[in-house]
């Protein structure tokens, strides 16, 4: 570094300023060591070469070594001790040298230490006249650079340095959607702040050493070119390079110069000169006679000098001839017919202006190339035919049908009609001129004609149908304002257009057009027409008179102001004029001329014309806004100073300026930064070390400068108090600290307030979590087992403990263990449905994961247990114990007809859980799940697989092949049975029939079965022809069997032909009626009984006494409270019951089943008598209500039992509703609670 400006040089600088620009490299590439050798040996009194690898010249920053012990001389000379000393080949090293002026040594070696461990690369040092050499080698050129600018962010001085750059070159610099300029920051790692367009300032020439100046231009390009001023901030070496890659981006820049004035028929030769124009962008405007040309500067003025030639070159060769052609034909020789001709004949076109009533055609071109010209010319003129038409007259008409086919789209419509027809009409100015109107018509004869027909029809019908009418000019934008509905419903109420004149034209002649155009039944008549047009011209006449009170006022107000009256899109100007639109309103800052009589308008000044009310009303709001935006200006002078220290600026203005952007643009302040460092080398590292100063200016009403200043100050308090940990945490726990799209870590950041940053992939850098969990870059270079916990020193010592706290909680738990089981087991160990695996995970707290990736054969499957050492234990036995009752399978297929499968599975599945329990199988349900599999409802295959231990297998096998060949012997016989009896019979869940069907052997189908019509016809069914279908059941099996259960059917039929019924009358209070219900099951239990029970009267009312709160109902607009206690209230039953009796008739089919139902009755009576209290507990968490109630309801049915209590558990709330003595409920209260808070085994904490 150059002690005296503090700049990076390289060793060739070091070279030639100390004059030895044509010595050897001192320090070479090691890539180039033969290369230098050879130089060498040709130059034999080269300067002696700088060992890179002395000591004395570059020492060791670690302890002072040994010196070297001298190698004891051989005996056989010199030159074999040089061969013997010979190193070894060594693998390519890149190398480079950066050279710092350094202050402080210990702060060099530790950047030297810290450069050296962040990168693999190698460092020496080496200071010499007050600057320091650092040699950097390593294996790759990555980390050469890395280690540079590490060097360089760390020990060279923060400074910041302006460019102004031209405007046009800003967005060369910023780059498709930023980015050159986000290469330009990471590249040099410094802050570029670009001011914003509407915000920066035009750059002034200063003194300033820090301001780089934008390269020099001629004379032709600066024209006072509008420069914005960028700021960069970093490390003085990284801001010195990147200041000069922003200098040649705008030395380079694209620019754009245009040539004016040229002649129109030298502009023509020009255009089409090709080669000319190859590999730059062109623009010709042949109305203006000029070309723009765009391209990198140098270019660009090249090609203008190779078109300033060429134009002189044309202006002496070409010669022109005129030729005078009718007007008409003109139309054929403009746009690509001047082309083709150019092209074809090498001569150039000049056609008059349409309005021009010149006829003379001007040829130039060469001498010898006019011939061909002119023949050129005369064979387009002749090539389409061409006809004009005049409108008609008086003048007056013809006038207003030009008015109305230049307002309207008609000749648009007639070319669509008639594509190859072109038209023109003539100007009003040129009609003006010539006192006549005309229509030129182009194209083939037989199309002109057929277009000049209907042009000539459009008069016919525009002949009576047009009037011109008189209003002030200065009414019509009033009219046209206020009155915009009503003019528009002339057109469709009376087809009648109005057509006002241009305002700047200041005509008062309004046309009245009643259209041809509209298609109607009927054509109008010229009446009726007239008739129309009267009506319209009364109303516009009406409405200028009540507008008759315009009025032109002009009002001085500083041009300073124009703008803020204005506004921005015209929005202030807008609400002046109103909704109506009936004001004008003219600035003398934007125009020169105003008024009827052209009087020159004030720059001043502001011209409002309109009604006389609306156009006070202008001028006192025009007066107000510029008092208000010269009160704003005054209070927006506020300034206020203050100083922050340097090191914050940075995180102040944000990245890429978005932070104090977002300042400016809420409090509507200017807010500049001033963090130049002044002064020598050593005046900036004092400032360092004392903590350098930034001066903040913030401009704008004193209100928001204030407020912005208060933010500052205190995010700049907040910066100061902030700190940074690194804690050394496994790599392999970071995933679980993160969380599942970053759910703790954020959680831990929105808590503490803090920042925290993992690395990302394992190290190099760090990964932040955004508050949806996605990963951003981040410049925290990281080790991978480091985490970086950012932020005020409380929130990070917080954070700090509860990271630790939950990584040695999952450190805890992230042991694992892998072992493997026979692959036949895997099923029982899942079991059906997965219940086995969860059930074990579920006592455990253990993950289990079964490898799913095993091919075809495996003997054995991998399972992995992850958790706690007690957990891995405790999960591994229960799995080996469940493997180990699975014994050698073998897996056996028997061919069953179809037919049969649904006999052999019988209802439910019972046919095979029998047959199972007959073969000495399982009795467990899911250990016979997978024993015998059926193919499934559908599948046209008679196969029945059988798999599990080979005797099991074989018994199942041969108790199948019994049963089918029993049903291929069987027989279908038919017995009478009164249907009356078949529910008896067949018994409560089918139990009598199935005890039926296991003594004799037989199949019992009673009519209305899903099986009954698939078994068949009876063999007898003869002799049952007189049997009601009803009463007719089907028995099938072998003749032996079936003869047995027809026999027993027909005892027991006659056993049970139902007995007249049996009654007894009870008196129950209506109040008990809810309790003795028990939500129906009191009246199913005596249904068991064949006893029915008819209510001479029930309650209205069968709800119990409600709590007194009311039912606990969640509300989404109530505040949050605290739920974590479970709610317990006690009221008295029957408070509010009805009164009163009701007689239950009980009516049993034998005296029997009516004693014991009376018997249950009356105790169900005394059981409501002592149901004197109703508890209402409300849990805070319904999660719990599963345990509670359990399988099945096995855990509500055990707790009536062993409290005597009722217990409902509510579908809807979190409310159980218990009923019975207050002893009872107290039990019941107790008993439910121990349950819900037993422990789940899960973790308890997230982190």
């Amino acid at each position: 570094m150059d002690s005296h400006n503090g700049t990076i040089i390289s060793a060739n600088d070091l070279q030639k300023r100390h004059e030895l620009e044509n010595q050897p490299d001192p320090f070479p590439s090691l890539n180039d060591v033969d290369t230098t050798s050879r130089k060498s040996q040709r130059r034999p009194q080269a300067a002696q070469e700088l060992d890179t690898e002395s000591e004395t010249s570059f020492p060791s920053l670690g302890a002072p070594s040994k010196p070297p012990t001298p190698a004891p001389a051989l005996a056989w000379g010199a030159g074999a001790s040089a061969r013997a000393r010979a190193p070894p080949p060594r693998a390519p090293v890149f190398s480079d040298t950066i050279s710092i002026v350094v202050h402080d040594r210990a702060a060099s070696a530790n950047a030297v230490r810290n450069a050296m461990a962040k990168t693999k690369a190698k460092i020496e040092s080496s200071t010499q006249s007050g600057a320091t050499s650092f040699l950097i080698k390593a294996e790759s050129q990555a980390d050469v650079e890395k280690a540079k600018k590490l060097l360089n962010s760390e020990l060279s001085p923060k400074i910041s340095i302006y460019i102004d750059a031209p405007i046009p070159s800003v967005g060369q610099i910023i780059g498709t959607k930023g980015a050159t300029l986000k290469q330009i920051r990471e590249t040099y790692s410094i802050s570029v702040d670009i001011p914003r367009r509407d915000a920066a300032p035009t750059a002034t020439a200063t003194a300033d050493s820090s301001r780089v100046p934008s390269p020099t231009h001629d004379a032709q390009d600066e024209d006072d070119e509008p420069t914005v001023r960028i700021t960069l901030s970093g490390p003085e070496a990284s801001v010195r390079e990147a200041a000069a890659h922003i200098t040649s981006i705008i030395g380079v820049r694209t620019v754009t110069r245009r040539i004016t004035n040229i002649p129109i028929h030298i502009l023509s030769f020009i255009q089409v000169d090709g080669p000319l124009w190859d590999g730059i962008s062109v623009d010709f405007n042949r109305k203006e006679r000029s070309i723009a040309i765009s391209g990198v500067k140098e270019e660009v003025l090249q090609k203008i000098e190779e078109v300033k030639k060429k134009q002189e070159e044309l202006a002496e060769e070409l010669k022109s001839i005129a030729i005078p052609i009718p007007k008409i034909q003109h139309r054929l020789l403009a746009g690509t017919a001047n082309r083709d001709i150019l092209l074809e004949a090498h001569c150039a076109v000049v056609v008059p202006d349409a309005d021009d009533p010149d006829t003379n055609v001007v040829v130039r071109g060469k001498p010898e190339h006019l011939p061909a010209g002119l023949a050129a010319i005369m064979q387009r003129a002749a090539s389409q035919h061409t006809q004009s038409i005049t409108l008609p007259s008086p003048p007056a008409f013809g006038r207003q049908i030009q008015t109305y086919l230049l307002h309207t789209s008609y000749l648009n419509t007639l070319v669509a009609s008639h594509p190859e027809v072109s038209t023109h009409i003539s100007s009003a100015a040129l009609a003006a001129k010539s006192g006549t109107a005309t229509i030129d018509f182009v194209g083939p004869k037989k199309e002109v004609e057929a277009a000049l027909k209907d042009i000539k029809d459009l008069f016919r019908k525009l002949d009576g149908a047009l009037r011109e009418i008189e209003i002030n000019w200065m009414v019509h934008r009033i009219i046209m304002g206020r009155e915009a509905k009503a003019i528009n419903e002339f057109s469709e109420t009376h087809n009648v257009k109005v057509f006002f004149p241009p305002e700047e034209s200041e005509s008062s002649s309004v046309l009245l057009v009643h259209d041809p155009l509209t298609l109607s039944p009927t054509a109008p008549s010229s009446a009726q027409k007239q008739k129309h047009l009267d009506v319209v011209q009364k109303s516009l006449e009406k409405f200028a008179q009540d507008a008759a009170d315009v009025t032109t006022k002009t009002v001085t107000v500083d041009k300073k102001w124009h703008a803020d009256i204005i506004g921005r899109d015209n929005e202030s100007l807008n609400k002046i004029l109103g909704e109506d639109k009936v004001l004008v309103i003219k600035f003398g800052s934007q125009q020169t001329k105003a008024g009827s009589d052209q009087t020159p308008l004030d720059e001043n000044a502001i011209l409002v014309r309109g009604p006389s009310a609306d156009v006070d009303r202008a001028i006192k709001e025009i007066n107000q806004a510029a008092k208000d935006a010269e009160e704003d200006a005054i209070a927006s002078s506020y300034f206020t100073v203050f100083e922050i220290d340097q090191e914050y600026v940075s995180r102040v203005v944000g990245a890429h300026g978005a932070a104090v952007n977002k300042l400016r643009d809420q409090f509507d302040v200017r807010i500049d930064f001033d963090d130049e460092v002044r002064g020598d080398e050593a005046d900036r590292s004092k400032r360092k070390k004392s903590g350098a100063k930034s001066k903040v200016k913030i401009t704008g009403k004193k209100s928001g400068a204030e407020e912005a200043k208060k933010r500052i100050l205190a995010q700049v308090e907040k910066l100061a108090d902030e700190t940074f940990e690194i804690l050394r945490i496994p790599n392999s726990l970071h995933s679980g600290l993160i969380g599942p799209g970053g759910k703790y870590v954020i959680r831990l950041e929105e808590k503490y307030g803090v920042k925290i940053t993992f690395p990302r992939g394992g190290g190099g850098g760090g990964n932040e979590y955004d508050e949806e969990g996605r990963g951003n870059r981040t410049r925290e270079n990281l080790q991978p087992n480091e985490v970086l916990v950012k932020g005020g020193r409380k929130g990070v010592a917080g954070a700090k403990a509860e990271l630790i706290e939950a990584a040695e909680y999952d450190k805890d738990r992230s042991h694992s263990l892998t072992f493997t089981v026979p692959t036949r087991a895997i099923a029982r160990v899942l079991g059906k449905g997965g219940s086995n695996i969860n059930d074990i995970k579920e006592r455990t707290d253990a993950q289990i994961d079964i490898d799913k990736n095993i091919g075809d054969g495996a003997p054995t499957t991998s399972i992995t247990v992850r958790g706690t050492k007690t957990a891995i234990a405790d999960a591994k036995r229960e799995i080996l114990a469940v493997s180990d009752t699975v014994e050698e399978e073998t897996t056996v297929t028997v061919n069953i007809e179809s037919k049969y499968h649904r006999g052999l599975i019988g209802a439910g599945g019972q046919g095979l859980k029998d047959l199972v329990a007959r073969c000495g199988g399982p009795s467990d349900p899911r250990a016979q799940a997978g024993l015998i599999h059926f193919p499934r409802n559908g599948e046209p295959s008679d196969e029945v697989r059988l798999r599990g231990e080979p005797k099991l297998v074989a018994k199942i096998q041969a108790e199948l092949e019994k049963i089918v060949d029993g049903h291929k012997n069987r027989v279908v016989l038919g017995v009478s049975v009164p249907a009356a009896s078949h529910r008896n019979l067949i018994g409560r869940g089918g139990q009598h029939l199935t005890d039926l069907q296991n003594r004799t052997g037989a199949t019992v189908q009673f009519p209305g079965s899903r099986s009954y019509n698939q078994v068949g016809e009876p063999e007898n069914a003869a002799d049952l022809a007189d049997v009601d279908h009803a009463d007719l059941v089907k028995v099938f099996g072998s003749r032996e069997a079936c003869e047995n259960a027809i026999k027993e059917l027909s005892a027991r039929s006659v056993r049970n032909t139902p007995q007249e019924a049996v009654t007894a009358v009870v008196i129950v209070p209506l109040k008990y009626h809810h309790v003795i219900g028990q939500q129906g099951n009191f009246y199913r239990t005596l249904r068991n009984f064949n006893v029915h029970v008819e209510q001479s009267k029930v309650p209205q009312n069968q709800t119990s006494s409600a709590p007194a709160g009311g039912a606990a109902e969640a509300r989404i607009d109530a505040e949050e409270h605290s739920t974590s206690d479970p709610e317990w209230e006690v009221v008295k039953n029957y408070v509010d019951a009805e009164e009163g009796d009701s007689e239950w008739t009980l009516r049993a089919r034998d005296q029997a089943g009516l004693e014991r139902a009376q018997k249950l009755l009356e105790e169900a009576i005394e059981h409501a008598k002592n149901s004197t209290h109703i508890g209402y507990l409300t849990l805070p968490d319904r999660t719990v209500f599963p345990r509670i109630v359990g399988t099945k309801g096995a855990n509500v049915s055990r707790l009536r039992a062993e409290t005597g209590a009722e217990i409902i558990v509510g579908r809807d709330d979190n409310r159980i509703t218990i009923i019975g003595t207050e002893a009872a409920l107290n039990d019941a209260k107790e008993a439910i609670l121990q349950i819900a808070n037993q422990p789940r085994g899960r973790r308890g904490q997230d982190y």
